[in-house]
């Protein structure tokens, strides 16, 4: 689905704004690479940051993928007390 939003750049093609597109009826996370310049962007929440390196497009997936739950699983605070 391509985006509605007329408020985008004149630059961006119909990559880019399928993109964004998927973004605004999902929960999905578009990276697009210009087929003309090789640039990385980057579409969540139809929103799309554009011209990333690797290593902010890196930071920026570890962000939104980052594992919020860090309580212990309960078999782990078990030990070894229930080894056979």
């Amino acid at each position: 689905p391509l985006t509605d939003n007329q408020n985008l750049s004149s630059e961006l093609g119909t990559r880019h704004r399928a993109g964004i597109g998927v973004t605004e009826i999902s929960d999905a996370v578009a990276i697009i690479v210009s087929e003309e310049t090789g640039t990385i962007s980057l579409a969540q929440n139809g929103r799309i940051s554009r011209h990333l390196d690797a290593k902010t497009l890196k930071e920026v997936l570890s962000s939104i993928f980052e594992v919020k739950d860090t309580k212990k699983p309960v078999w782990k605070k078990w030990g070894n007390k229930h080894a056979d």
